[in-house]
C-alpha cells in the first residue's frame, strides 16, 4: 500500500479540493497549514471539516508553518509520505505590495524547505503551485510555457518565478522529479474572500457598489476549481522522466512546467454580467484606473498539459459562476454568524 500524500496549504481553497479528490479515490492524505489570518481563519477551519467528512481517519491535519526549519525537521521525523502537492503560499498580488516580507518567508524560504524535505525523503514526485502572474505584462497571447517570464509586475509574481528556478536547480542537482503548475484565476465554492468572484458577489447581494479596475478593460482566464483539481491530480500521477528530453517549460531535467487554465479569456465586464444574473440583481459599478501590480490580460495556452496528460477543462463561467453564487448564499451567512459570536 502506498504511503500518504503530503498536501501543503490543506486549509486553503485549492488545497481543500485536492485533498478531497485524493481521498475520494482511496488515498491517505497528510495536510499541513499554518492557519494564518490573511483572511478568516474560520473559513479555513470549515474547509478542514469538509476534508474530515470526506476522508475520516485517512486524513491527518498538522498545524505547521513550513517556512519554520525546525518545525519542518520535527514533522519529517514523525510523518510518512512519498509524494508532495505543495500548494501552501502567501497568496495575493496586491497584498504583496504592502507586506513583502510575508512573501519572502512563505514563498521563498517555505518553498526551499519543501524542496529540502522532498530531497531528503526522496519523494517520487513533487507537484508545486506557480502562478499565471509570472507572465507579467506579456502582450503575447495566449501565454505559453515557452514564453520568457523575466519581467514580473509584483513581488508575488517574482517569488513564484523564483520557486520555479529553485525547483529547476533541485531537479538538476538531485534529479528530484517535479511539476510546476501555473494556475490561472481559480474560482469556485470555498474560494478566497480576496478574489474578485467573492468580492463582486458579496457587494452585489448586499447592494454595495463594486470596484471595476482599468474601467473594465481587462480579461481573465477564469478556471473553475474542478478543472484545476483534475490537472493537479493528473500531474501528480505522471512524474516527469529523467530522460534528457526537453520537457514543457524547456527543462531537460525531470522538471516540467504547465499552464492550468480554462483556455478562454473572458472580458471582466462579461464576468460581472454573469454574476449579476446569478445574483438576480444589477451592480452599481465604480470605474477605477488599473491597480499597481495588476495585469491587463491573462489567457492560458494549455497545449502542453493537454498533449502530455490529456487535460481539458470543461466548465465555463456560465456554469461555474452560478455554482459559486449558490454556495456563497448557502455558506457565507453561517460564516458571518460565527464571526459575530466570536466578537
Amino acid at each position: 500500500m502506498s504511503q500518504p500524500i503530503l498536501v501543503t496549504g490543506a486549509a486553503g481553497f485549492i488545497g481543500m479540493h485536492v485533498a478531497i479528490a485524493l481521498l475520494a479515490r482511496g488515498e491517505s492524505v497528510v495536510g499541513v497549514d499554518n492557519l494564518n489570518d490573511y483572511y478568516a481563519v474560520q473559513l479555513k477551519r470549515d474547509r478542514l471539516a469538509e476534508i474530515v467528512k470526506a476522508g475520516g481517519d485517512r486524513f491527518r491535519f498538522v498545524e505547521l508553518d513550513f517556512a519554520d526549519d525546525k518545525a519542518m525537521d520535527a514533522f519529517a521525523e514523525t510523518t510518512a509520505f512519498d509524494r508532495i502537492v505543495h500548494l501552501g503560499a502567501q497568496a495575493g498580488v496586491r497584498y504583496s505590495i504592502d507586506n513583502p516580507r510575508a512573501y519572502a518567508r512563505s514563498n521563498l524560504s517555505g518553498h526551499l524547505n519543501i524542496l529540502e524535505l522532498a530531497r531528503h525523503r526522496r519523494v517520487a514526485h513533487l507537484v508545486y503551485a506557480s502562478s499565471s502572474s509570472v507572465y507579467g505584462g506579456n502582450e503575447h497571447l495566449p501565454f505559453s510555457v515557452d514564453d520568457r517570464v523575466d519581467h514580473p509586475l509584483s513581488l508575488y509574481a517574482a517569488t513564484k518565478k523564483s520557486d520555479e528556478l529553485m525547483s529547476e536547480t533541485y531537479a538538476h542537482l538531485y534529479r528530484l522529479p517535479q511539476t510546476g503548475l501555473r494556475f490561472f484565476t481559480v474560482y469556485g465554492p470555498w474560494g478566497r474572500p480576496d478574489m474578485a468572484m467573492w468580492l463582486f458577489t458579496d457587494a452585489i447581494l448586499e447592494g454595495r457598489p463594486i470596484k471595476v479596475f482599468n474601467d473594465g478593460a481587462m480579461r481573465r482566464d477564469f478556471t473553475y476549481i474542478d478543472d484545476i483539481v483534475s490537472g493537479i491530480v493528473a500531474s501528480l500521477d505522471n512524474p516527469p522522466p529523467d530522460d534528457g528530453a526537453i520537457k514543457a517549460g524547456g527543462s531537460t531535467k525531470p522538471h516540467r512546467v504547465y499552464n492550468i487554465g480554462n483556455n478562454r479569456s473572458e472580458e471582466l465586464l462579461r464576468l460581472i454580467d454573469v454574476i449579476e444574473q446569478a445574483c438576480g440583481r444589477k451592480a452599481e459599478r465604480i470605474m477605477l484606473p488599473m491597480q499597481d501590480g495588476d495585469v491587463k490580460d491573462t489567457f492560458a495556452d494549455i497545449s502542453a498539459i493537454e498533449s502530455d496528460l490529456g487535460y481539458r477543462p470543461t466548465t465555463s463561467i456560465d456554469v461555474g459562476v452560478p455554482a459559486f453564487v449558490d454556495w456563497y448564499r448557502d455558506y457565507v451567512p453561517t460564516l458571518q454568524a460565527k464571526a459575530l459570536q466570536a466578537q
